[in-house]
């Protein structure tokens, strides 16, 4: 087990990093408290061609800037007022790729997971979705711009391997506004786990 190195994030192709996170484990270490899993789900973003990226057409705001930074940081953001999003910047400074972690299948620190979650049992919606996932691992907008290559958030290499084949390629969720662009298979989900 290994955690991923900054240089990790800067390859070119933000679609071939998208499917690389697959089966990598997202780890938080919070208050002495070790949570996280194996990544299952991602979607790429690829600013400035990508409608639907934050940064489409290069628009840069507050929010955003962190994209602009180089790759192997967090991109937090708030949607609809309540969900903390948790995204991996990727590429190098001034090309604002990102990968949004929609789910991940819990592992380590499930009880703290399912305290969080203000659940009682372990079932497959306690992480698998963008905003139940940072609830369950305690990732807020307080960790926008951190690294992700150490503590208190990081992303390890177990030498999970999975083939083409384990994974199912689609469009990406919830963003009708970017036209013909919501259309593009750039959603990558594990088969099967």
């Amino acid at each position: 087990m290994s955690i991923l190195p900054r240089e990790f994030y800067h390859h070119p192709d933000v679609l071939f990093l998208s499917k690389q996170l697959l089966g990598k484990y997202l780890i938080t270490h919070f208050s002495g408290i070790l949570t996280g899993g194996m990544i299952t789900e991602t979607e790429a973003y690829r600013g400035p061609e990508d409608r639907a990226s934050h940064a489409f057409q290069n628009r840069r705001t507050k929010r955003n800037e962190v994209m602009y930074h180089s790759g192997g940081i967090a991109y937090v953001y708030l949607v609809y007022g309540l969900h903390n999003l948790f995204n991996v910047v990727t590429n190098l400074p001034e090309t604002p790729h990102a990968i949004l972690i929609r789910a991940i299948k819990p592992e380590i620190g499930i009880e703290e997971m399912l305290k969080r979650r203000n659940k009682t049992k372990l079932t497959k919606s306690l992480t698998s979705g963008p905003g139940t996932l940072t609830e369950a691992l305690g990732i807020n907008l307080s960790h926008n711009g951190l690294s992700l290559d150490k503590d208190p958030i990081w992303i390890e290499d177990r030498g999970v391997v999975f083939n083409d084949k384990q994974i199912i390629i689609g469009p990406r969720v919830g963003i009708d506004y970017a036209g013909e662009d919501a259309l593009l298979p750039w959603r990558f989900i594990l088969k099967d786990v």
